[in-house]
């Protein structure tokens, strides 16, 4: 699994509004049902109320590269622009862990 963060950062509430419009567009849906697509979901910051996180993951490399190839990025792009966001981005390989971390989480 590939999970990548990606910090939007805007004025004036631009990253929130990309956000909106995201999920009222549709555009969000469909990239939720991409092959391969395993999470995309939008979070706001506490401490900075200009950036929002949007955790994306990917079941492998093909299924990102697949949806980096679609014409849905150039819509996504337009997006950004629209709102002059900015942008850093984290990427997470997953593996497994064996359970390591589980006395830590409480259900």
């Amino acid at each position: 699994m590939i999970t990548v963060n990606l910090y939007y950062t805007g004025k004036n509430g631009s990253a929130r509004a990309f956000c909106n419009e995201m999920e009222s567009s549709g555009t969000a849906d469909e990239i939720r049902s991409e092959s391969g697509n395993l999470r995309y979901q939008y979070f706001q910051s506490l401490s900075d109320p200009e950036t929002v996180l949007l955790i994306d993951s990917w079941r492998d490399q093909a299924a990102l590269d697949a949806h980096h190839a679609s014409p849905m990025m150039a819509r996504i792009a337009a997006l950004r622009e629209k709102y002059d966001l900015h942008m850093t981005v984290e990427r997470f390989i997953g593996a497994s862990d064996n359970g390591a971390d589980e006395r830590f989480i409480r259900r």
